[in-house]
């Protein structure tokens, strides 16, 4: 069984945890670590989880808010960390107690959960996605992309959870007060998706399977939750009652993939 939660999704910070197996004795991966340690071992605790129980930090990208608190979070709890070679040679605290590179084009295993890695259009050296697996069941995360392509669509087909970018209402950006060429940045092709692109990437998406979609990084300057779902709900001709957004400081409680 596949378990996630999100200690918090946003600009400020991200983290998501995966998990398979028993409580007690199961694989933990955090993916991204965007908090201090302090907050993630206080959010932690809220999702009744430690630090010391972490099996893994794996890494999508180098952009702060997704790996700020890494370096000093593995080397206290001497967790593994798993990163793409582009993400490690541009970390500013790139010192870990055990470096794992990762192929964006070929599968790997942590324990009992297997990761299967896709590179995404993002203004970073070399990121990447991930879709979760524990031989049933399959979680796809996409956030932090700025465009999507056909590689994107055939990698989360038939997922069985899908934790989604919907960064911001194209309106919203456009006429918000951020200065033009960050607004250019965020609505470019290695920018961020749109609440629109999030719906058109639903609608092209094989979805018999989804139990789980979840909105993730909704800019809290340019989105409202409420914008984010109605795009997935029309995504995906579903009740906005079937749709959860994570927000930046909760993130979501546990979901479980049977």
């Amino acid at each position: 069984m596949i378990r996630f939660a999100s200690l918090g999704s946003g600009s400020k910070g991200n983290a998501t945890l995966i998990e398979s197996g028993v409580k007690d004795t199961d694989t933990r991966i955090m993916l991204d670590c965007g908090f201090s340690t302090k907050e993630v071992e206080s959010r932690l605790a809220k999702l009744e989880r430690s630090a010391e129980s972490l099996t893994a930090i794996v890494i999508t990208h180098e952009h702060s808010d997704h790996i700020i608190g890494v370096g000093r979070l593995a080397r206290k709890y001497n967790i593994p960390v798993w990163l793409t070679h582009g993400t490690w040679e541009n970390c500013k605290d790139s010192v870990f107690p055990e470096t794992n590179f990762i192929n964006s084009h070929e599968d790997f295993a942590i324990d009992d959960i297997f990761l299967h890695p896709f590179p995404v259009p993002h203004d970073a050296r070399e990121p990447c996605q991930f879709v979760f697996s524990d031989g049933a069941s399959k979680l796809g995360i996409a956030t932090d992309l700025g465009s999507i392509t056909p590689h994107v669509i055939e990698q989360l087909d038939n997922v069985d959870g899908l934790l989604l970018e919907c960064n911001y209402d194209s309106h919203m950006l456009h006429n918000g007060a951020y200065p033009q060429k960050l607004k250019e940045r965020v609505s470019g092709d290695k920018g961020h998706l749109d609440n629109k692109q999030s719906l058109q990437l639903l609608q092209n998406l094989k979805v018999a399977k989804l139990k789980h979609i979840i909105g993730m990084h909704v800019s809290e300057k340019n989105n409202t939750d409420e914008y984010a779902i109605e795009a997935l709900c029309d995504g995906l001709n579903c009740e906005a009652s079937e749709v959860s957004i994570a927000s930046q400081s909760l993130g979501f409680d546990w979901r479980e993939l049977a």
